[in-house]
């Protein structure tokens, strides 16, 4: 149990190392334009000259596949940046000055959280339009509200300690005293909760993507190639299988990964084994 603890999370940072390497070197990789319509070739079974087949356009879906690894990092880094920000900064204000701010703020938290966050963005997505920012914009709107919960938590505990009493009471400022005593103290379970997050992320994106509402048409995206290869799913499985298991990887990647970063940051997790 002990060794698979391990090897998981190792196994899941070099899928991650993949996928990244993957999006960041997709122009030089790809065999292919991913943009390339090739009516004849339509749903062709993978081949020596195209390694995962070509889907309904005759387009070559490894490269689509690596293009498509790109929209997932943009849009799965860009989501979770902003939302820890914003999260961190609520959370941090929140927890440390207490009183009506931190009623109004989680009050406002609740709201956002009795909305189904996927039906949210999709809500966001079809009035704004489909475009990579706006998938962003509905993404983060509910996305900070996690790290806040979660930093506010941190905070109330680490304020009453000794060294955030002796700080305050040496003249500090409130924004010194929250800078350099407590966020320090509580990245590491930030960094934990991004990284669960983005497989989150990639996920809602996917959904969106595969719905209509991700990225503009003809964008290589995974969600919009698994609702192309829906169509012809008994004819041609090659056009969906190939993009669900790049999602189920890199999801349970992330997964992985975020177990091992809990564990190495939180020695009472490995109490028991």
């Amino acid at each position: 149990m002990m060794r698979l603890r391990y090897l998981l999370p190792g196994l899941g940072a070099v899928i991650v190392l993949v996928f990244a390497a993957g999006a960041l070197l997709a122009h030089w990789l790809a065999p292919y334009d991913p943009a390339a319509i090739n009516l004849s070739q339509q749903l062709a079974p993978p081949s020596a000259q195209h390694l995962l087949g070509q889907d309904v356009n005759g387009a070559d879906i490894l490269s689509r596949l690596l293009y498509g690894a790109r929209i997932s990092l943009l849009v799965g880094l860009a989501v979770i940046l902003t939302s820890a920000a914003v999260g961190t900064g609520v959370g941090l204000l929140s927890g440390y000055y207490g009183g009506w701010l931190d009623v109004l703020i989680m009050r406002l938290v609740d709201i956002l959280l009795a909305f189904p966050g996927l039906l949210l963005a999709i809500a966001l997505v079809a009035v704004l339009g489909p475009s990579v920012g706006n998938v962003i914009l509905a993404l983060a709107v509910l996305g900070w509200v996690s790290f806040a919960r979660l930093v506010r938590g941190q905070v109330l505990s680490i304020k009453a300690r000794e060294f955030i009493l002796a700080a305050r009471t040496s003249g500090q400022s409130d924004l010194r005293v929250m800078a350099v005593h407590i966020l320090p103290n509580v990245l590491s379970p930030i960094i934990v909760q991004a990284t669960f997050s983005l497989a989150g992320v990639i996920i809602a994106e996917s959904s969106l993507s595969f719905l209509g509402l991700g990225v503009p048409p003809g964008t290589p995206s995974w969600g919009a190639m698994l609702s192309e290869g829906k169509q012809v799913l008994l004819q041609a499985p090659h056009v969906s299988i190939f993009p669900g298991l790049a999602i189920m990887l890199v999801v349970l990647a992330f997964n992985f990964l975020g177990d091992g970063l809990r564990d190495r940051f939180d020695p009472r997790a490995m109490k028991g084994f």
